[in-house]
């Protein structure tokens, strides 16, 4: 075990690397700061740019750079926002916590949906619930969630005015958010969570149990499910990393203060520590998330490890 703990470390290691190093070479595509900086300083000379750009520390060569960030990234101190001078490492912890919470509760209520409703699928596999959940799951795939976004906003907000439309104060306002994202997560894991279950019904052990006797509830969720959680436990850990990366368009139409709208709002005004920073800590999130799943996948299966 020990063994394989070292591997997945190494390769977590290695990944990271990467990430960092095309992450900081990447965003200076993205623009001159030191022009955003100078728009409204009326007329501006090259020399003034050169100094913004001293004081930004961009005339530093870029391994300089990238080494300046990789060592600060040890002490999670990223430097100070090019817009007003805020510690990175406060942003970052201002909205990390907002974004996890909802990446979390999108989670929950894709899995409180889906897996019912896949079981219900593999049981009555052909008939017409089989079919309407296979439907249903299908028209959650065509959705765009940014679309989805809207029209909860127009339905539970403006139509009925149950729900606050955006931001983010109370449990009222996690609902419309993790809902969106919660359907279109369901509309995969259902068609999961049926396959799995279709390949473990046909199991030799759930015919012993069923004709033992026992009731189609413990053979269904105590027996079945248990036997077929490794792959979707495994699936769900990925999602979940997979979240909080791609939950920036929901963040954006509700103005839910995490880590896609502080991306966002780096990427239009050119800001290189913050930018560099949230990809750099959403990528070990998802490293992180990537490497309890195989740990968790290993002590599961002696098998892994062996292999």
């Amino acid at each position: 075990m020990a063994g394989f703990l070292i591997k997945r470390f190494l390769q977590a290691v290695f990944v990271v690397f990467v990430v960092t190093l095309t992450v900081s070479y990447a965003i200076r595509f993205t623009g001159d700061p030191a022009l955003m900086l100078a728009q409204g300083a009326g007329s501006v000379t090259e020399e003034d740019l050169v100094r913004i750009r001293e004081g930004l520390g961009l005339n530093q060569p870029f391994l300089s750079q990238y080494a300046d960030f990789i060592k600060g990234m040890f002490t999670l101190d990223f430097g100070r926002s090019f817009l007003g001078g805020t510690p990175v490492s406060q942003l970052i912890a201002s909205a990390l916590p907002a974004t996890m919470l909802l990446a979390f509760a999108s989670l929950i209520v894709s899995i409180a949906i889906s897996i019912p409703l896949g079981i219900r699928a593999a049981v009555a596999r052909g008939k017409w619930a089989d079919q309407t959940i296979r439907i249903l799951s299908l028209i959650g795939l065509s959705f765009p969630n940014f679309w989805l976004a809207i029209m909860l906003v127009l339905l539970f907000s403006i139509v009925l005015k149950w729900l606050p439309p955006s931001g983010m104060d109370g449990f009222a306002s996690f609902i419309m958010p993790a809902l969106t994202m919660g359907i279109i997560l369901t509309a995969t894991n259902v068609r999961l969570v049926r396959t799995a279950m279709l390949e473990t019904l046909q199991s030799q052990y759930i015919m012993v149990a069923r004709a033992k006797g026992l009731s189609e509830s413990k053979v269904l969720y105590k027996h079945a499910l248990r036997n077929c959680a490794i792959p979707l436990i495994t699936y769900f850990g990925l999602q979940f990393g997979g979240l909080l990366g791609g939950i920036v368009v929901v963040e954006l139409v509700f103005n839910w203060p995490g880590m896609g709208t502080l991306a966002f709002d780096a990427v239009a005004s050119r800001d290189y520590p913050v930018l560099q920073a949230v990809i750099t800590v959403l990528s070990l999130m998802i490293v992180f998330v990537n490497l309890l799943v195989d740990i968790a996948y290993g002590l599961v299966d002696p098998r892994i490890r062996t292999e």
